[in-house]
């Protein structure tokens, strides 16, 4: 089960009062920031300015790739560890607006991760060191450190175990 925060709404969807949840211009300035940072070929300016003005936390040595949107309106909620890359187009959410309430939680990616392009992180997920997504993916639940998962939805392809055997008979 995914790690999330729920908040009832009355009236509307919850995406209609989108405002009462989240102030209009921390939205406005986090949309520019994202626009900005999605064309920045400097890893290291790239990492400053998610960390500077949206508050996220990124490891040294990750590498985020060209059109990665992190969430608009929670980003500070989310955690990078060291030395992972994050695939092409992929989005890490924080936040879920639904009909008769709002979700949030925190998502927390570990150190050495791969993520695949145009993967989909959805809130309240811990993906542990060394995991591999595939791309493409949807991250609806954990990912265990060292795994090796892909798929919509998710599927464990290879455990840490599977994975050191498979690598080691390589070599």
């Amino acid at each position: 089960m995914r790690k999330t925060e729920r908040y009832k709404i009355e009236g509307p969807n919850s995406l209609w009062q989108l405002y009462k949840t989240v102030s209009f211009w921390k939205v406005f300035k986090n949309t520019v920031i994202i626009l900005i940072v999605k064309f920045v070929p400097f890893m290291g300016l790239k990492n400053w300015l998610y960390r500077t003005f949206l508050k996220m936390k990124i490891g040294d040595h990750t590498a985020i790739a060209f059109m990665v949107t992190p969430d608009i309106m929670f980003p500070e909620k989310i955690k990078i560890g060291r030395n992972s890359i994050i695939g092409y187009n992929t989005t890490i959410l924080a936040h879920e607006y639904l009909i008769d309430e709002y979700r949030l939680g925190e998502v927390s990616i570990g150190d050495e991760v791969m993520i695949g392009a145009n993967t989909t992180i959805l809130p309240g997920i811990t993906i542990g060191d060394r995991a591999i997504v595939s791309a493409g993916a949807v991250i609806h639940k954990d990912v265990p450190a060292g795994a090796f998962v892909g798929g919509n939805p998710m599927k464990l392809i290879y455990t840490k175990e599977e994975m050191e055997k498979r690598n080691s008979s390589r070599r």
